[in-house]
């Protein structure tokens, strides 16, 4: 849970489940509340209704269960984190407030803990309630409209406002006229009595803090746009209904506005540069795939030059093979380069064509995606992985596993958790290729369940794709089985503050090559541009 990149650990994951039925497997960190949840939403989704019933319940019993544990282990001691300093000496009356606001705090905080998985920091968004939502529809297609009805004013306790709920209830309210008063159907009790409960809890923390005079932020773990949401989360049932049938999005709600608007298809800016495949024909979402953004020759140079200054190991610790045992990776950052070039150890041009050809595919991604903020390098990185002769056959594992660049991709649960050790501040990638001689290395999109390929690319020299850096674009390297295979990987944010160190100092390397006359850029880039 803690490293789920790591190759050889899946890998012995991977050979212990086939031993199913020889030996017990027993997962010590799962949260059967969790486990029975996942299973109801993959019934759900295979449009199993009544196996998704059994286990979403069954997944709400044991929250509740679940729950009151955590209520009960919150009356132990508890360490009021804002006054331990020196200077502070609470009062007996002092001391008693601090600390039931200190366990109130911790009963507050059980609708995190228990929407959390073993391993991560972020809670599922809206779990509760998602509980409820699946339930609503489901009831419904098993024809239990009572069931349905119940489920939908369960989950309007928590969002009122939520207009697709509300007219599914109006919907099931109809479909019971006549043969009952859909008004004697209420919401269930234990979800009315936990809601009341967290409001007051809410209200006594607000007033405490007030009072006592620390600071207090409400969290909202129940954000009505709930889990991971793209058009493949979407059950295809859904789609189906009949044109008088409820609106069901399901737990599916519409994505939250982004903090910008995400465009493609913006001018390419050099006229060799070759357009291939947008998002839509790559089956996802801020994807483009383009070729001849080098030429033949510079491949080639590049190639010269990476073999001159890569290291093995370099950028993961000196570890030769950080993604899987059967393949040496080698890489090289632009300063080196450039330090390298200027010590001649390697011709000085072929090392600024790595800083130019950098910058050119920058200018290209800024471009195309439409971006209305400047794009900057967050890692630059000439890297070649290389098939280790001997360890090839009956190969199954991947060159690079499959992961988001900006996100730890979660793939059980659906989720891509933004937090570290996740480079979370990354929006933009891009790989440009620098050859074709060897075997394997197709690099491929997956969906969020990192098994179903929705894309398959081929390299060659000249071919870059590039994608925005989050949980919409899961992505991995499958085997290179025989020969080398070499790129230059970049990665951008949006934010100034995370810009690349190395890539400043690379400007200034090349701002006093510049003043020193010592071979102007071939592609006239100005340094600066991206300051």
């Amino acid at each position: 849970m803690a490293n789920p990149e790591h190759m050889e650990i899946q890998q012995d994951i991977e050979n212990y489940k086939t031993t199913a039925g020889k030996v017990s497997l027993i997962d010590r960190e799962a949260k059967q509340h969790m486990e029975d949840y996942s299973a109801g939403v993959r019934h759900y989704d295979k449009e199993e209704y009544e196996l998704a019933i059994d286990f979403l319940e069954r997944a709400l019993k044991g929250y509740y269960s679940e729950d009151e544990d955590c209520q009960i282990m919150c009356e132990g001691p508890q360490r009021f984190e804002e006054h331990e300093y020196l200077e502070y000496k609470a009062g007996l009356y002092e001391a008693i407030a601090d600390h039931y606001m200190q366990v109130l705090a911790c009963k507050h905080d059980c609708v995190r803990e228990l929407a959390t998985r073993s391993g991560r920091i972020s809670p599922i968004e809206n779990f509760l309630p998602l509980h409820y939502d699946y339930l609503q529809f489901a009831y419904y297609r098993v024809g239990d409209y009572v069931k349905a009805l119940e489920c939908a004013k369960s989950y309007l306790l928590f969002h009122p406002d939520d207009e697709d709920v509300l007219e599914n209830a109006g919907y099931y309210e109809g479909l019971l006229e006549g043969t009952m008063d859909p008004d004697t159907i209420k919401p269930r009790k234990e979800a009315k009595a936990l809601l009341r409960r967290h409001k007051l809890e809410s209200h006594l923390l607000q007033v405490a803090a007030a009072g006592l005079g620390y600071t207090y932020t409400e969290p909202n773990y129940w954000n009505r746009y709930g889990a991971r949401q793209d058009e493949h989360s979407v059950p295809s049932s859904i789609s189906s209904e009949p044109e008088d049938g409820p609106r069901l999005s399901l737990a599916k709600k519409p994505m939250p506005k982004p903090d910008r608007e995400l465009k493609e298809g913006g001018p390419l800016l050099y006229s060799d540069v070759k357009f291939v495949y947008n998002s839509q024909q790559l089956n996802g979402t801020q994807r483009v795939l383009l070729d001849n953004v080098i030429s033949e020759e510079q491949c080639r140079e590049l190639h010269r030059v990476a073999s001159g200054i890569m290291l093995a190991g370099d950028g993961y610790r000196g570890k030769t093979s950080p993604h899987t045992p059967n393949e040496r990776f080698e890489g090289a950052t632009v300063l080196k380069a450039l330090k390298y070039g200027y010590e001649g150890r390697v011709p000085l041009k072929s090392a600024r064509l790595f800083y130019d050809i950098s910058e050119k595919a920058r200018r290209i991604v800024e471009s195309y995606f439409m971006l209305n903020s400047t794009l900057y390098f967050s890692y630059t990185h000439l890297v070649c992985r290389t098939a280790l002769s001997g360890q090839q056959e009956r190969r199954n594992d991947l060159s690079h596993p499959i992961h988001a660049d900006n996100c730890l991709l979660d793939p059980e649960a659906n989720e891509c958790w933004k937090e570290p050790p996740a480079y979370t501040f990354r929006d933009y990638s891009a790989l440009l290729y620098m050859n074709a001689d060897f075997e394997g290395g197709e690099f491929i999109f997956t969906e969020m369940d990192a098994k179903t390929v929705t894309a398959s690319i081929k390299p060659k020299c000249g071919r870059m794709i590039s994608f925005s850096s989050g949980g919409e674009n899961p992505h991995g390297v499958k085997a290179v089985t025989k020969g080398q295979r070499c790129a230059v990987a970049l990665w951008f944010t949006l934010d100034p503050l995370y810009r690349e160190l190395e890539r400043i100092q690379a400007d200034e390397v090349i701002a006093m090559l510049d003043q020193e006359h010592l071979g102007p850029s071939e592609m006239n880039i100005n340094p600066k541009d991206e300051l």
